[in-house]
């Protein structure tokens, strides 16, 4: 009897294991016998030379990879007029709906729970539920690197930084920078100027321009979707650092280095599992060692030494050994914000920081 039972058994165990690997073990080649259909939402073009278009280059060589579909619409509205483009493209078939922008949050989150059975990828939401992945990097690690690339560079200890919103995605960003350049030259200021606009050139333009005319600056940064900055930055004969993608070819003589994102990383990663049967909803923030953030190597504009000391750092990221949010750190009325030995839990740089760092300046006119 026993034997028999044991026999029983191990062919129930055999089943099962064949279960497994037929349905949640799907090789590269099952995955990829169809074709799916994925919608991209963009707030911007995608060959806008930023933000648009490295979202545009990851999911490309994803769909590659993957025998993707995407169907895309670009210049999409914040408003409910988005939610109509969504549900088009569900209609069509996506099984797989993608926003690029914060601002399509609230809107994204009423045509999920119409559709339970789409997966939502929100690039820089902080939305919750059970078919919505929100995403971003940790970007902040390649600002600081960046920063001090500025502090070490800079003449006249003014940087200028053109940003598109108050809000805590683009906030840690500025603390990050400044707190980089402050780590190499304590004179150094950076002075921010409100665009109000991820995509519109022509604000970010009067922007950057008005850093260039008020602040003495001698340097550009930036946080927004336009390559306006960098057009001021190389017609004023000042040095530029750049966001989203490497563009050193464009600006050969103010060019020196960018904050960029490798989305395909993401993309590839959290597709595959989808289409493996093991999607799970959440939240995914990276950091330096995976890959997603890096920054662009360093022009022939920088110089000599810099570059050693941001290996060094870069060094430290990869490895967890340091993170940039970790005190003493106070702000700009001389508070103590996060105290010795003590570091920034990620829900407040996520979702609620609201505060700068000593050596930040907002420009007012």
């Amino acid at each position: 009897m026993k034997k028999l039972i044991i026999i029983t058994v191990s062919i129930l165990t055999i089943i099962i294991i064949g279960i497994f690997f037929i349905t949640g073990n799907k090789s590269d080649t099952d995955i990829t016998d169809k074709t799916t259909k994925v919608g991209f939402i963009y707030n911007g073009e995608i060959d806008d030379k930023g933000w648009g278009q490295s979202h545009y280059e990851g999911i490309s060589i994803t769909a590659e990879e993957l025998n993707l579909q995407i169907i895309y619409e670009e210049n999409v509205p914040f408003d409910k007029n988005c939610m109509d483009i969504m549900q088009t493209m569900i209609d069509d078939g996506c099984e797989i709906i993608i926003c690029n922008s914060f601002n399509y949050g609230e809107w994204m989150v009423q045509v999920a729970e119409r559709n339970p059975e789409i997966v939502f990828l929100h690039a820089t939401g902080t939305e919750e539920g059970n078919n919505i992945t929100t995403y971003f990097g940790r970007m902040y690690q390649m600002r600081y690197l960046s920063g001090i690339v500025a502090g070490m560079q800079t003449e006249t200890d003014s940087i200028g930084y053109v940003a598109a919103y108050p809000i805590s995605e683009v906030n840690r960003g500025i603390n990050a920078f400044t707190i980089g350049v402050k780590s190499v030259n304590p004179d150094a200021t950076v002075y921010v100027v409100w665009s109000e606009s991820w995509t519109d050139y022509e604000v970010n333009r009067q922007a950057a321009q008005t850093l260039v005319d008020e602040c003495d600056v001698d340097i550009l940064a930036m946080h927004c979707d336009s390559v306006a900055p960098l057009d001021v930055a190389e017609e004023s004969g000042i040095w530029s650092i750049g966001y989203n993608m490497d563009n050193s070819d464009l600006y050969p003589n103010s060019f020196l280095t960018a904050a960029v994102w490798d989305w395909d990383t993401f993309y590839i990663h959290e597709i595959t599992k989808y289409l493996q049967g093991k999607y799970h909803s959440g939240n995914y923030w990276e950091g330096s060692e995976t890959g997603l953030v890096n920054l662009s190597p360093l022009t022939d504009n920088v110089k000599a030494g810099i570059g050693d000391v941001v290996a060094e750092k870069r060094t430290m990221l990869d490895e967890g050994t340091f993170d940039v949010f970790y005190g003493p750190i106070v702000d700009t009325e001389g508070n103590l914000r996060i105290g010795e030995g003590e570091n920034m839990p990620d829900e407040v740089m996520l979702n609620s920081f609201d505060w700068y760092v000593e050596g930040v300046c907002i420009y007012e006119e």
